[in-house]
């Protein structure tokens, strides 16, 4: 095991984390208060680089770390190790060691198959291939992995991206994770009036404010901190809140728990597919929210599948996209930005939970095809979408939500990439330049530059249209003989 494990970490330090590092850190996995091990640490780069975030850690690897002991840590890294041992029943023994560490979570990632596909020409061996330096890669489709992880360890991962997966030791925490990610940003309404009791206490009613604000449902005592003080002052929880709806209006605060209860919803849907958890082994805050939204957990569970099940009903998403109010809409599918995601009705953000509970998040990914006459979910990377006029396609990734064929296309070296056009339609109208964006397509529309919209959808054919009419953009203007047209 010993070469096994490190034969694919580089000589080279490195100046950034790893990519399952990195999620880690983007999803809240780690963070100060955990420290973290990692299983197979090569030479410590992504330890050194996490020691100047302030996050405390360990390391052991057999070959550049040997003389250090492996430690039981919250978090516990396989990064990349498993895909390069040789013998499948090592390669076991290898995730049920890191297991064995693993207080809170482990992270394990792998390469995949649409990965193998860069190597060009390698030899196969055993259950995986040779490549030209002589080196050894196994590469799994991505249900290959979860497959392997799940029974392996006898426990249920959740996909963190496509090759990398998260492993809760506890369910509540599984639950609680899975829970935060449907779960939207909203904010408070603006207080819009003042009484004096109101102002008299407005410091001891802002953890009430950003509680509801949160979850959409009163605190119970234990919830809030100053819950003893609320209630000597006010009487009740309750009744405080009814201060809080003197300054503020009532119908602003009935959209925050509808939306926090089809958040809800969603999870309770999409956590069907692994197998729904018993209500007491939820953590004990969704247990409440399932008691404010829905009395019971029966009633919860039964609109869930209701929604989830709608999904293969005929035509249903295809209505969905076409109600939608957001998003670029053609005969074949729904396109929105990531940021709009969470604006779309709880049939499409279902819709394109299942994918995302398959794949996990696709880095670099900002768009979204919600196809309508086929279950299939496409994630599109524009990198320069909010600077350039017309970004450029880099790659895409397609799930099928039946086959779970994952298809991955890179465009990054392709000499006539797909463009965008009409910026606005996939993003919601309060996007910081939504009005930029929607002002140069009027300006594109007067000017002819839409006619032919065969020729339009690649560079070389919008560069030709531009010429045609004697135009040319400087960054999101359009431009004739030096003179502003907008």
């Amino acid at each position: 095991m010993q070469g096994s494990i490190s034969r694919h970490k580089t000589a080279i330090s490195r100046v950034e984390l790893s990519r399952p590092i990195k999620l880690a850190l983007a999803d809240g996995i780690l963070s100060p208060e955990r420290s973290i091990f990692d299983y197979g640490c090569g030479h410590g780069d992504d330890l050194r680089l996490l020691a100047n975030r302030g996050i405390k850690g360990g390391g052991w690897d057999p070959v550049h770390r040997p003389e250090q002991s492996r430690q039981r840590a919250p978090v516990v890294n396989l990064g990349y190790v498993v895909n390069v041992i040789e013998d499948p029943a090592e390669r076991k023994e290898a995730l049920r060691g890191a297991w064995d560490l693993t207080e809170t979570v482990l992270v394990v990632s792998g390469r995949l198959s649409m990965e193998a596909r860069a190597l060009g020409e390698a030899k196969h061996f055993a259950d995986g291939i040779l490549t030209s330096r002589g080196t050894f890669q196994k590469f799994f489709d991505q249900q290959e992995l979860r497959n392997w992880i799940d029974h392996t360890l006898d426990a249920q991962s959740v996909a963190a991206a496509p090759g990398v997966f998260y492993v809760f030791r506890d369910e509540r925490d599984r639950s609680q994770f899975i829970a935060c990610r449907y779960r939207r940003r909203l904010t408070a309404p603006r207080l819009n009036r003042s009484t004096e009791l109101f102002n008299e206490h407005k410091e001891l009613l802002q953890p009430l404010i950003e509680f509801f604000r949160e979850r959409g449902r009163l605190p119970v005592e234990d919830e809030l901190s100053d819950s003893s003080e609320l209630i000597e002052v006010f009487g009740s929880i309750r009744r405080a809140f009814r201060v809080v709806l003197t300054v503020t209006s009532s119908a602003e605060w009935d959209p925050i728990t509808r939306e926090r209860s089809e958040d809800l919803l969603v999870y309770l849907a999409l956590a069907q597919f692994d197998g729904r958890p018993a209500f007491g082994r939820l953590p004990l805050a969704l247990q409440r929210d399932v008691k404010a939204f829905f009395s019971n957990y029966r009633k919860a569970c039964a609109r869930a599948d209701d929604i989830l099940f709608s999904l293969g009903q005929p035509d249903v998403v295809a209505t969905a996209c076409q109600e939608a109010s957001i998003g670029k809409l053609t005969p074949t599918a729904l396109y929105v930005h990531e940021s709009a995601l969470n604006s779309l009705s709880s049939v499409l953000r279902l819709y394109e939970g299942c994918a995302r509970g398959y794949l996990g998040r696709v880095e670099g990914a900002n768009l979204i095809k919600l196809y309508r006459d086929e279950p299939k979910i496409s994630y599109l990377s524009y990198p320069d979408f909010e600077q350039e006029p017309h970004p450029s396609l880099a790659f895409s990734i397609t799930v099928h939500l039946q086959t779970f064929k994952v298809k991955n296309r890179d465009y990054s070296r392709a000499q006539n990439r797909p463009i965008l056009h009409r910026k606005e339609l996939f993003v919601v109208p309060d996007h910081p330049q939504y009005r930029k964006w929607a002002r140069l397509t009027r300006i594109e529309e007067e000017r002819g530059l839409f006619e032919d919209t065969t020729r339009i959808g690649f560079q070389d054919g919008w560069n030709e249209a531009l010429a045609s009419k004697g135009l040319y953009l400087k960054g999101h203007r359009l431009l004739k003989n030096h003179i502003s047209l907008l």
